[in-house]
């Protein structure tokens, strides 16, 4: 029976209420539903992350094979082209060192500083800059390296060491900049800065006293010279151990460099173990120090004259036999043969000769290679194109030397300069084999200090040659 009620009629309405309740089902339902896939979602990633964290532990074989967020695309590859690749679990990628948090201070101001000397005195200095920056609360700018010396080396401080690495490791003590913020700039192209030399061999309260208010004042400081100008000792143990950390964990070399030398390592192990000899014995040295000994006249002539052309060596006029008995002079290449020798060392062990170009050549090497005949150095284990950029590059060569003296089961220096000190340092420091210390002086003693893991022997060269002669 139908409705015969016009349109907008009761009845009309009485139709509408009947079908509201139909409607209100099917919402409900809808929501119903919409709840159960929901909840389902979160169940299913609920259980799929649980099984990812202990994937590892008892995870099952379909979680096992899925890619990690972790892999790196060239790994995947690479494990793909292996055999047996596909039952084989991808190694994840180490995650990147959690850097320090910055240290928050009020800038008093900009530190340049601009080293000079070889490698290691550059290193030595750098690690003092950094100490000076840090308690001085000021901005330290990426050091320049020196150009202008001996070695006429071009390289730039990223040129020989991580950069990036050595500013995010020590951004928890000090604030460094690869260069000035435009601003600041623009006043020291202006000539708006103040530069000077620092008093050597000072405490950190000079520069707390008299440099400090200089770099309030000018707001940008240049340290022209940073040779030994922080004294070694009676200095807070927190300072040292930040020279200790910034030498040994921050100056790290560029990744070429560290590559190189492995290198070079990896070639000497493969044939036993390898003595390190720092020969210095080298044109620059012996002009500084004024030492000739088996030297002719025309080679001290001239050793004499490069030490009155460099104005900053201070001492012109030397006696070479004084200093000799001083023990101020390195050993020659024969007496360091008497030496290695006296010390009982195999004449089969590879030595690795970590210097420069020997003054006298072949001639003053003969005793040394004719004692021990596997003297080698990087220029004869490395082809000729693996050291083309090297090349005129002085400190990037003292460089390699530095890691293969790191790595050297016997490190042994002629001589008590920057190099001798830094590397037997790092190496005490890392608990590496043997480091044998030559005291230069008159009278005759052996003396051995026992470490943790290590003897470190310290034997004076007139002992040895004294009794090497009596046998």
């Amino acid at each position: 029976m139908g409705w015969k009620v016009a349109p907008g009629g009761k009845a009309a309405a009485a139709g509408e209420k009947l079908r509201l309740p139909a409607s209100s089902a099917a919402a409900r339902s809808r929501m119903k539903l919409w709840v159960v896939r929901a909840t389902t979602t979160v169940l299913l990633w609920t259980c799929v992350v649980q099984l990812t964290a202990v994937g590892d532990t008892w995870g099952p074989r379909v979680l096992k094979g899925w890619p990690s967020c972790l892999t790196a695309p060239e790994e995947e590859a690479a494990a793909a082209a292996l055999p047996g690749a596909a039952a084989a679990r991808p190694q994840p990628v180490v995650e990147k060192a959690v850097l320090p948090p910055k240290r928050i201070y009020r800038n008093n101001g900009y530190l340049m500083v601009s080293c000079n000397g070889g490698l290691n005195q550059m290193r030595a200095a750098i690690c003092d800059m950094v100490v000076i920056a840090r308690y001085l609360n000021v901005t330290l700018v990426v050091p320049e390296l020196d150009k202008t010396s001996f070695w006429n080396d071009p390289s730039e401080f990223q040129d020989i060491f991580d950069v990036e690495h050595f500013i995010t490791s020590l951004r928890g003590e000090v604030r460094i900049l690869r260069e000035l913020p435009p601003r600041v700039k623009r006043r020291v192209e202006l000539g708006m800065f103040y530069s000077m030399p620092p008093i050597s061999w000072s405490d950190i309260s000079y520069y707390q006293n008299h440099i400090l208010p200089l770099i309030r004042k000018y707001k940008v400081l240049h340290l022209n010279r940073t040779d030994a100008r922080l004294a070694n000792n009676g200095l807070p143990i927190e300072i040292q151990k930040l020279r200790c950390r910034v030498n040994y964990a921050s100056l790290r070399f560029t990744p070429q460099i560290e590559e190189l030398g492995k290198r070079v390592i990896r070639i000497l192990r493969q044939n036993g173990p390898f003595l390190v000899l720092h020969l210095r014995y080298e044109m620059d040295m012996l002009a500084f120090s004024g030492c000739t000994q088996g030297c002719s006249n025309e080679e001290a002539e001239e050793l004499t004259r490069m030490r009155y052309a460099y104005p900053w060596w201070k001492e012109k006029v030397i006696d070479s036999d004084l200093k000799r008995k001083d023990g101020l002079c390195p050993l020659t290449p024969e007496e360091t043969a008497l030496v290695l020798r006296a010390l009982d060392i195999d004449r089969s062990m590879q030595i690795y000769i970590a210097a420069g170009e020997i003054y006298g050549g072949k001639r003053r090497m003969a005793a040394l290679t004719s004692a021990y005949p596997n003297v080698v150095r990087k220029e004869t284990l490395l082809e000729p194109s693996d050291l083309m950029f090297f090349q005129n590059h002085s400190s990037q060569m003292a460089a390699l030397d530095y890691l293969v003296s790191l790595e050297s089961d016997i490190f042994v220096p002629t001589y008590d300069g920057n190099m001798a000190k830094v590397v037997e340092g790092h190496r005490r420091f890392a608990l590496f084999h043997f480091v044998i210390q030559i005291i230069f002086c008159t009278r005759s003693f052996q003396h051995t200090r026992l470490h943790a893991n290590r003897i470190d022997t310290v034997v004076s060269s007139e002992w040895c040659i004294s009794n090497l002669l009596k046998k």
